[in-house]
C-alpha cells in the first residue's frame, strides 16, 4: 500500500472513533470469548427452530402458471368465483365471496338489488 493510503485509513478511523467511540473501530473478535460463542449458537438454534416451520408455508406452488405460496393458497378466500371463475383481487371480493358466493364484480352485475332472488338460488346462465 502507498503511504498516502495508510494515512487516509488512519484519518478515517480517527474520525469514526471520535464520532462513534473506540468500539466502532476495534476488531470484532477482540471481545469474543467462549461464553459469547455458546450464547450465539444457542440464539442461532432458537432462530432456526422458529424459522423452519414458517418456511414450509413459504414454499412456492405453481397455480396456472403463477407462483404462489402455500400460505396464500390456504386462505379460505382464495378460491375462484363460482359465477365467472376469476380469482378475488380485492378485499371486497373476499367479503362478497363469503356473503354471496361470488366476486364483487358479479355481485354488482347480478346480485345488487336482487339479494332475495340470489339467496333463493338463482344464478346467471352459463352463456352470459
Amino acid at each position: 500500500m502507498k503511504d498516502k493510503d495508510l494515512n487516509k485509513i488512519a484519518a478515517i478511523e480517527k474520525a469514526v472513533s471520535q464520532k462513534y467511540g473506540q468500539e466502532a473501530i476495534q476488531n470484532p473478535q477482540a471481545n469474543w470469548d467462549e461464553e459469547k460463542e455458546k450464547e450465539y449458537l444457542f440464539q442461532l438454534k432458537e432462530f432456526y427452530k422458529i424459522k423452519k416451520p414458517r418456511e414450509s408455508w413459504e414454499d412456492k406452488i405453481n397455480v396456472n402458471g403463477i407462483k404462489a405460496t402455500k400460505k396464500l393458497l390456504n386462505r379460505e378466500s382464495l378460491v375462484t368465483c363460482p359465477v365467472c371463475g376469476n380469482f378475488p383481487q380485492k378485499t371486497l371480493d373476499d367479503v362478497c365471496l363469503l356473503k354471496f358466493d361470488c366476486c364483487s364484480k358479479c355481485y354488482v352485475q347480478y346480485v345488487e338489488g336482487r339479494e332475495e332472488r340470489w339467496k333463493k338460488g338463482w344464478r346467471p346462465n352459463e352463456n352470459k
